[in-house]
């Protein structure tokens, strides 16, 4: 008895020596761990400590911003049976010792920031029904083991969201208690294995985003316990099994929710009529697919009254009319069927969907009058009809909307006067965008009741009248475009309250008289364009104050007098202000004639004044020195507004922040040596930082990427903060992560600016494709095989069709080009250098024509599209261009640049010569001969033979690439079918490599 309560001491002086050493490898910002201290036993009041007889049998410190590693001691907590740290900061490796809890039964590190494999010793722990390890940073393959014998009664596995790769493992299905199955956002790759069909007891697969073909394995919908499909965001090929008479039909699988989104599913609608009879299908998600042919009105009519979510956007090739039985599924509450080439009229049942919140028909071929019975779903949170052909006039029942917070009608036909109850609707908050109409009136006071509204535009239509003051009442408003009307009078000048403004635009109007001076407090205004007016007068001074300026367009008015000297007035490429012929003055590279004014006043000052200033020439210097060596002091102590940007970018995102001593430390003072790269703004070097990764107080060595901005160059400081804003919005595995900035003085005292970036091993996709231009480095063995450049392509693709369709606000990247492109070390693609990125301003808008944005001319000779030449705006097309470019560089192994190209010859006509008869003689040599271009694989029927080699799939690739370097933006493809597309050749490309 004596040496049972001898061991059961010992064991609890553990318990509690392990509960210690968890505290004292984090960092606990809130004190949610300040009850752990000798004061009090562990047992009774630690926070989020429970014990069992004297022994602790649950953890639970999640969602308390913990961060630094998780010790090895937790494995000596031998009685736990329930650890929960997710929703914290927590890094590093997952401890091997976490094994050795045999009776674990609730494990949970979800939401951190753990790194490295999977350990296979938590195979040891035999106990566990739930093991969460989703939204970390975990490599390498979902383990074999993992899936053993040994793990009886689990029955939750949660994977999604890591760095995992490679094939699903078979053994999985030795788990058969499993019940949620979650791979989601992963790299895995190959098919869903057949052996899963064992998993008897699985509700819920979920494999969203990640990199899987092929068809969908029949076995799934044979499963009668899944509730859940989601296979969403991958490479699915084939049709769904149509004929509820058959063992594998879809109609057969009843369940909850059907998510096949952003796949390569093809063939016609037959398998829907199975769904009609499944009454708790809450969702069916199948847009971003190739499904064609006209819509199947009846069998749509007839799906459950239960549907919540109907989504066949994106597929491009769906026509017909929407149903007229549409109103029969009553319990919609989203509708989207934007993106395809749907006609006729938009049915007045749509009104019977009371329960709909969104609504999305854009980019169709719709016709007739918006129905005024979309004014009685009262629950509608967003409609988006733009890009359509509709006509007649907007319904005033649009105002009974009292709940909506997005209306675009832009790009149609609409005629008459805007509704003054669509004016008052308050909630509106996102945007309401009418351009690209015919509407005509004036814009009433009523207007300023929007006071959420973050974007208002009403460009290319038919306004008059003058602009309503009352538009200084929209307090939250960002972005304002009322171009291309005819509004006459003057600017407001309680424009001055917009303190949140981003962009105004009143280009091409019949303003007049003088630009109000009150436009210089609106001290968030990056864009300002005023051409094509009538104003006259002088360019207020004030508008030099405003430091967040970059854009300012006056051209083709009547302005005289001097030009200020600062602020956007310095930035030849932001300031246009050409057919104003009476301007002055000005900075130098302006190359304006002076002021004459100011010529006599200059003659008389230096008459009155020269002799006081020769006399006191002394005096002033030695002030000048003591002054200058005060603002060198102050200089070092005060933050810049590129400081504060820095700042507020990053603040909240637990980023270590560094200083320029530790950058140079970790670069051996920025040497020669670890130099990896130099463009026009900046040059990139290598090197080793300690970092206090995530916030702790453990300090690692960590291989960076820096970036050091030369401030030298005009529009230097520019690129760093656009850098951040791009990056600091985007989430996405083909995108490069920013470790932390730096925004200091160096050691002469001059401004410094640095990003730090994951390095990567393989550097850019430049250095491979043409290894010649990269020095100091062998270049044997460097070589990308079809299938890598495939993989390439894909994930390039794959991040610019998250930028143009996904990331809020859209990014449209201005600068896409291999140097820009980083390969890790497992060549997966990056894309990277966000310093010329803009953000798309009308949210909700799709169409790349209505999405730009004017500026000067961005990114790169050879890859730029020749329409940012002429026209100076920027959009997703030109994305695409620069894509496309880069798609035909990656497979002939020649730059736009090249030597070759010469007397006007182009590297796409170079291409498109060739195509595709002769496509060999332009492929990059290193492909030559073709790989597998002999073999191939068999498709079709066995009386029709088609044999796919990788000729095949070069050709296709090809052919993609010459799509989207189409001359004219509107005949190229839109990125989400090329990412689409590519991923389809890949897969066969792959097939036809025996890989």
């Amino acid at each position: 008895m004596v040496l049972l309560l001898s061991l059961q001491l010992v064991s609890s002086e553990t318990d509690g020596d392990a509960l210690l050493a968890f505290k004292a490898r984090v960092t606990d910002p809130t004190g949610a761990l300040a009850s752990w201290n000798a004061s009090t036993h562990f047992c009774r009041r630690w926070a989020g400590v429970t014990c069992t007889a004297g022994r602790v049998t649950s953890l639970d410190v999640s969602e308390r911003r913990l961060t630094g590693t998780l010790s090895p001691s937790i494995g000596n907590l031998t009685y736990l049976s329930s650890l929960n740290l997710n929703q914290n900061g927590i890094s590093g490796s997952i401890p091997a010792s976490l094994g050795r809890l045999r009776r674990l039964s609730y494990l949970s590190l979800c939401d951190n920031a753990f790194s490295g494999e999977i350990p296979d010793a938590l195979r040891n722990c035999t106990a566990l029904s739930a093991l969460y390890l989703n939204d970390n940073r975990l490599t390498g393959g979902v383990p074999d083991r993992l899936g053993g014998a040994l793990m009886p009664y689990l029955m939750y596995l949660g994977l999604g969201t890591n760095h995992l790769s490679g094939r699903i493992p078979p053994s999985l299905a030795n788990i058969t208690m499993l019940s949620l199955l979650g791979l989601d956002q992963n790299f895995l790759e190959g098919t869903v294995p057949d052996d899963l069909s064992r998993l008897t007891n699985l509700m819920s697969l979920n494999v969203y985003q990640s990199r899987l073909a092929g068809e969908i394995p029949p076995f799934l919908f044979n499963m009668s316990s899944l509730q859940g499909l989601t296979l969403a965001n991958n490479a699915f090929e084939g049709e769904l099994p149509a004929d509820a008479g058959v063992p594998t039909a879809i109609g057969k699988l009843c369940l909850q929710a059907l998510q096949l989104s952003n796949n390569e599913l093809t063939g016609g609608w037959e398998f829907l009529e199975g769904l009609t009879n499944c009454t708790s299908l809450s969702e069916i998600s199948l847009d971003g697919n190739r499904f064609t042919g006209a819509m199947p009105s009846a069998i749509i009519a007839r799906l459950s009254p239960n549907l919540q979510t109907l989504k066949l956007g994106g597929n491009g090739g769906i026509s017909g009319v929407i149903p007229p039985g549409i109103g029969n599924i009553v319990g919609l509450q989203t509708l989207d069927f934007e993106s395809n080439l749907l006609s006729g009229a938009i049915p007045e049942g749509i009104g019977k969907l009371r329960n709909l919140k969104e609504l999305r028909l854009q980019q169709n071929k719709l016709t007739g009058p918006i129905p005024s019975s979309i004014g009685d779903l009262s629950q509608l949170l967003v409609i988006d009809l733009s890009n359509n052909f509709l006509n007649g006039s907007i319904p005033p029942s649009l105002g009974d909307l009292q709940q909506l917070t997005l209306l675009n009608l832009s790009g149609n036909q609409l005629t008459g006067h805007v509704p003054g109850e669509v004016f008052k609707l308050s909630s509106l908050s996102s945007a309401m965008d009418l351009s690209g109409n015919r509407l005509d009136g004036t814009l009433p006071g009523d207007v300023g009741q929007l006071a959420k509204l973050a974007l208002l535009a009403v460009s290319r239509n038919r306004f008059s009248g003058e602009v309503p003051p009352e538009l200084g009442l929209c307090a939250s408003l960002e972005f304002l475009d009322l171009d291309s009307n005819s509004f006459t009078g003057s600017i407001p000048s309680s424009f001055k309250s917009l303190k949140g403004l981003r962009r105004l635009n009143l280009t091409s109007n019949e303003l007049s008289g003088s630009i109000p001076p009150e436009l210089g407090q609106m001290s968030g205004l990056q864009e300002l364009y005023l051409s094509r007016n009538e104003l006259s007068g002088r360019i207020p001074a004030e508008l030099e104050n405003v430091t967040s300026l970059k854009e300012l367009d006056l051209s083709y008015n009547d302005l005289d007098g001097p030009v200020p000297l600062r602020g956007v007035f310095t930035n030849t490429t932001g300031f246009q202000m050409a057919g104003n012929g009476a301007l002055c003055g000005g900075a130098a590279r302006l190359r304006l004639p002076p002021c004459p004014n100011s010529i006599r006043r200059g003659h008389v000052f230096l008459k009155i004044a020269l002799p006081i200033i020769v006399g006191g020439v002394a005096l002033c210097l030695g002030m000048l020195i003591s002054t200058l060596l005060c603002c060198r002091k102050k200089r070092r102590n005060s933050p810049t507004a590129d400081n504060n940007t820095a700042r507020s970018v990053l603040n909240g995102n637990n980023y270590p922040r560094v200083s320029y001593a530790e950058l140079a430390r970790a670069t051996d003072s920025f040497a020669e040596d670890n130099l990896i790269g130099v463009g026009k703004y900046g040059s990139v070097y290598r090197g080793t930082l300690s970092l206090k990764t995530n916030g702790s107080c453990v300090h690692e060595d960590v291989v960076v990427a820096v970036k050091v901005f030369h401030l030298r160059q005009v529009g230097a400081s520019k690129t760093f903060v656009s850098e951040i804003q791009a990056l600091r919005s985007v989430k996405h595995r083909n995108l490069i992560s920013i470790v932390t900035c730096c925004s200091s003085i160096d050691a002469d005292g001059n401004d410094f600016r640095a990003l730090v970036f994951d390095f990567m091993p393989n550097y850019s996709l430049d250095r491979w494709l043409h290894p010649s231009s990269a020095s100091n480095e062998s270049k044997e063995g460097r070589v990308l095989s079809v299938t890598q450049r495939f993989n390439v392509a894909v994930d390039i693709a794959d991040a610019l069709n998250y930028l143009h369709n996904s990331c809020t606000p859209p990014i449209i990247h201005c600068d896409l080009k291999p140097s820009n492109v980083l390969l890790g070390d497992d060549m997966t693609a990056y894309i990277g250098d966000f310093g010329l990125a803009k953000l798309i301003l009308d949210p909700g808008c799709h169409d790349a024509a209505t999405t730009e944005s004017t500026i000067g001319v961005r990114g790169t000779i050879g890859y730029v599209a020749p329409e940012y030449g002429t026209s100076g705006k920027v959009s997703t097309n030109g994305d695409v261009y620069s894509f496309g470019i880069m798609l035909l560089e990656i497979f002939v192994g020649k730059a736009p640049t090249d030597a070759a190209f010469r007397d006007g010859l182009t590297l796409q006509e170079f291409v498109a010569g060739a195509f595709p008869e002769k496509i060999e003689q332009i492929l990059d040599p290193a492909l030559l001969p073709i790989e597998g271009s002999s073999d191939g694989i068999n498709s079709g029927s066995e009386e029709s033979v088609v044999r796919v080699t990788v000729r095949d799939c070069l050709l296709s690739a090809v052919k993609v690439g010459l799509s989207c370097c189409r001359q004219a933006p509107c005949q190229r493809m839109v990125m989400k079918d090329a990412a689409v597309e590519l991923r389809r050749i890949r897969h066969a490309c792959v097939r036809a490599c025996g890989q």
